[in-house]
């Protein structure tokens, strides 16, 4: 998807795209390296949109690794199908049901979660409800990665997790806060 069929989808359906252009290469790094790929068995995706951050992290991930993709946008989700991995799963659902979906394929924790969904336009307790349950799947030794165009987040995130480092990254439409999660 081009950028100009990305700005076109966020004018149709801005209360579910939260960005005006995809991720520059800059944010993606920010959000891909501190994942250490060495042992990853399971990594989740909340909105992936048209898989910028997808495509790093499975040039990154082990060949026995599993991505869970959680995307709402039906244009996204067909976008996201087109990559051609069997270690992706494309999950057109709410980030609030993770735990349905890790059942579902027998796995007890996650070891990175890597979300940009756009908290400023999700309701108050849907974010709650997302946080609540990364924070309950997430491997000890994992974090839980997210970026925002503000520093809106950050106390909510320091409400949910003990460690809450902070990354700017000025080489993107618009520029964005990286947080890095743990426990």
């Amino acid at each position: 998807m081009s950028q100009k069929e990305f700005f076109s989808a966020f004018l149709k359906q801005g209360k579910n795209i939260g960005a005006v252009a995809p991720s520059s290469k800059f944010l993606v790094k920010k959000m891909v390296d501190p994942i250490d790929f060495t042992n990853v068995k399971c990594i989740v995706e909340f909105g992936p949109g048209t898989g910028t951050i997808t495509h790093e992290l499975l040039n990154r991930m082990p060949p026995d690794a599993l991505l869970l993709a959680f995307e709402i946008n039906k244009e996204f989700c067909e976008k996201l199908n087109g990559i051609n991995d069997p270690r992706l799963k494309i999950i057109s659902d709410t980030a609030e049901n993770l735990e349905d979906y890790l059942k579902e394929n027998n796995i007890q924790k996650v070891d990175y979660i890597v979300s940009s969904l756009p908290f400023a336009m999700i309701p108050n307790g849907i974010v709650r409800n997302i946080l609540r349950v990364a924070l309950k799947v997430l491997n000890p030794k994992g974090a839980y990665i997210q970026y925002q165009y503000s520093l809106n987040s950050y106390r909510r995130l320091k409400n949910t997790f003990k460690n809450v480092d902070l990354n700017f990254t000025p080489m993107n439409i618009p520029p964005a806060f990286v947080f890095i999660c743990t426990n």
